[in-house]
């Protein structure tokens, strides 16, 4: 790659005009560092970006920088490595062991959609292929490079960063990068809330010229009541209903969240004893995690051991047809979060149908996806090929969600001093400019909603 001369640009690959596929691109003349590298979700013009080539070639790049975890943050790694990125890629070591299970697992999944899609003849594609498999995401395993929080680190030349916490998931950061002579800029990634059931709020903003922000919640507010009276009523209704519970839910965040939660309930016998199953490995491999790094969040030992007791495991899909086959009353968490994909979508295609069943939606639905259809009102859904009628109840629960509000974005924005200008990035349009509005006549602050692919030239 050419050098020129030192500048820096700001170019948004992702998460514009969408919650999914963070991507952005720092350029300095001397290297180019891509900050996430996340996966397109939702609508099916958005899922087409996962298989466009970024405009530049992956291995010019000189680092990738990761602010946690989720897949929409960090699953398009693996395709990165496989098209030739050979350099590394930070991130705090929570986020390391967690992409160690997310990432094989992302690629394993990819893998058996394609098959079952061939087998079943439904993909419009012959034959039907994984973005990327399993031994693609191991191997690029090995870029990963770990960071502790506050620990300066040089990511490329003439660049360094700083890792802050963002509350939100275990690991999840917010990202303070600069160099000599450059305008310095922050990343939020992911925030999480105040008063989270699991994390400890994000710290304070750093200062910095430049300001990048979600908008996931950017135009509400969350309930102020707890989580758990709501999700509390609908079992209680469904189980007198003798129907299933199905709640699809992120493996990270969360599963662990709704699994305190169930124990709680139970513990206070505030529900029926019906059984409880967990019908996502990953999330039992995940919830394990949680309790090797205890200093990072709020439970202790002993209720993630109470929380892990509290569902029945399901390892094997043989186990989850199983379940399917046995009925209600009972109450099944598996992932994916949205409903994009994994063992959930063959729950749903059972208890949809049925009047007497419920689907809680624990968090935010992006745009496209089978979630956020269900929270439409949809009246059917399209799964494996099929249209599956929506007779179950359907309920949203916004309050279980791991992603700050306008109220807690526009606190945290607060705690450090201004900034020349706040970019507002992933969320969908709504929310964007409802937190710009927010910004503009509240802070007073110069802020930009960005295109897809748009360049900003930092001064």
């Amino acid at each position: 790659m050419t050098k020129g001369p030192r500048h820096l640009s700001l170019t948004f690959l992702g998460a514009t005009g969408t919650v999914t596929g963070s991507k952005y691109l720092l350029d300095t003349g001397d290297c180019q560092v891509l900050v996430d590298c996340g996966l397109f979700q939702g609508y099916k013009q958005l899922r087409l970006r996962n298989w466009a080539p970024l405009p530049l070639a992956p291995a010019a790049l000189d680092a990738v920088v990761l602010t946690h975890a989720h897949l929409d943050h960090s699953g398009a790694l693996p395709l990165l490595v496989r098209q030739g990125f050979r350099a590394r890629a930070f991130c705090t070591r929570e986020t390391a062991m967690l992409c160690k299970i997310l990432l094989p697992d992302s690629g394993r999944l990819q893998e058996l959609d394609a098959e079952y899609a061939n087998r079943e003849g439904f993909s419009r594609h012959h034959p039907a292929r994984p973005l990327y498999t399993e031994e693609d995401a191991t191997y690029a395993l090995k870029r990963l490079k770990s960071i502790d929080f506050g620990d300066e680190f040089q990511i490329a030349h003439g660049l360094t960063g700083a890792y802050t916490p963002a509350g939100h998931i275990l690991g999840a950061a917010s990202l303070r990068v600069s160099g000599d002579g450059l305008p310095s800029v922050v990343f939020s990634g992911d925030l999480g809330r105040q008063n989270d059931l699991m994390m400890d709020p994000p710290a304070p903003r750093p200062a910095a010229e430049y300001v990048v922000i979600e908008s996931t919640y950017g135009d509400r507010t969350h309930r102020t009541d707890g989580p758990d009276d709501a999700l509390l009523e609908v079992i209680r209704r469904t189980a007198r209903r003798g129907g299933v519970v199905v709640i699809p839910a992120f493996a990270v965040g969360r599963a662990q969240a709704l699994l305190v939660l169930l124990d709680r309930m139970r513990s206070r016998r505030q529900i029926p004893d019906l059984p409880i199953y967990l019908d996502s490995p990953m999330a039992s491999a995940v919830t394990e995690l949680y309790g090797e790094h205890l200093s990072t969040h709020k439970l202790s030992a002993e209720e993630l051991r109470t929380a892990l007791r509290v569902a029945q495991p399901v390892d094997t899909s043989e186990e989850s047809r199983a379940i399917d086959l046995r009925g209600g009353p009972a109450i099944i968490i598996s992932a994916s979060g949205m409903a994009t994909g994994g063992r959930v979508l063959h729950h749903l295609k059972r208890f949809l149908p049925d009047e007497n069943s419920a689907v809680v939606l624990a968090g935010f639905q992006a745009g496209g996806t089978r979630g956020a259809a269900l929270a439409r009102g949809a009246s059917h859904i399209k799964i494996h090929g099929r249209h599956v009628p929506v007779r179950a109840e359907v309920v949203q629960l916004d309050s279980l969600s791991a992603h700050a509000d306008r109220e807690e974005l526009l606190a945290w924005l607060a705690s450090g001093p201004p900034p020349r200008q706040v970019f507002i990035t992933h969320g969908e349009p709504d929310a964007a400019e409802g937190l710009r509005m927010a910004i503009q006549e509240r802070l007073g602050w110069g802020c930009a909603i960005p295109e897809y692919r748009q360049t900003c030239e930092l001064v």
